[in-house]
């Protein structure tokens, strides 16, 4: 959803200066003939790449159609954002609607669906084309009006809106770091009494001990090929994952009643 702008020359086109000398010929150690030209766009990209930050490689990542085919498919995800909105046409009918970080724009649809006066769509991957051409395919292009931006950056036609909707949420709830993007919109455009779908989430702790993960994970690095690159473990341990676990090795009864459960609350 971010990225860095293209350098431009006056006209606001890419391209060289006008009374720039041609570019000279340079041998390939195949021979192949190439220009300095050819040379310039390698060296941009990599002085790009190392102005790059791991926010813009995880907005770039939204750029694919196959990570939102992913969550699209997701139906337990999808379903219940359909369900919850539809259900709940009440809120929705005549309303302003502010979709953060709108992907393909299927919430979007649904605010529509529900009888939303108008929904503005804010996103900052390139996914964000197609989804004018979803929008207009599919006959809502005077009820949407989707921006490419940064919540913080961009400008909205209108000075409030009656709900926020977003698909926020990362692994364990908070690992994509969206949260603080829509409590921004929310102080900056929700009006009082408005609305945030959703507005709150339960988190489920349970310690566990998994001797195989434990083994793949931490001590692979004690001898990697007969080498000990045991320095290593403390990175490893260190670093969240994302696994899908046996139930077995999961101590719920630590606990008092199970489970820990801890409520996450964003609203006005």
């Amino acid at each position: 959803m971010s990225g860095t702008k293209r350098n431009a020359d006056s006209n606001g086109c890419n391209g060289t200066e006008k009374d720039a000398p041609p570019p000279t010929k340079k041998m390939s150690d195949g021979g192949n003939a190439t220009t300095s030209d050819d040379a310039a766009p390698n060296e941009q990209s990599s002085k790009k790449n190392d102005s790059l930050t791991s926010k813009d490689y995880y907005f770039d990542s939204y750029s694919h159609h196959g990570i939102h085919e992913e969550m699209l498919k997701d139906q337990v995800r999808t379903r219940t954002y359909q369900l919850a909105i539809l259900n709940n046409k009440h809120l929705f009918e005549g309303k302003i609607i502010l979709d953060v970080g709108c992907g393909t724009g299927i919430l979007s649809m649904f605010a529509v669906q529900a009888g939303a006066a108008h929904v503005y769509g804010v996103d900052c991957s390139g996914i964000i084309e197609s989804a004018k051409r979803i929008v207009k395919d599919n006959g809502m292009e005077d009820k949407i009006t989707l921006i490419k931006g940064k919540i913080e950056e961009i400008d909205l036609p209108v000075k409030e809106v009656d709900i926020i909707v977003s698909e926020w949420m990362g692994y364990f709830l908070l690992y994509e770091s969206m949260l603080n993007t829509v409590l921004h919109a929310r102080d900056k455009w929700l009006k009082p009494g408005g609305v945030i779908f959703p507005d709150k989430a339960v988190m489920y702790i349970s310690a566990l001990e998994d001797e195989q993960m434990k083994f793949e994970r931490i001590d692979f690095w004690e001898n990697v090929y007969g080498f000990n690159m045991s320095v290593l473990k403390e990175a490893a341990l260190k670093e969240p994952v994302v696994d899908i676990v046996d139930p077995k090795v999961c101590f719920n009864d630590v606990f008092e009643g199970g489970l820990a459960r801890v409520v996450c609350y964003c609203k006005w």
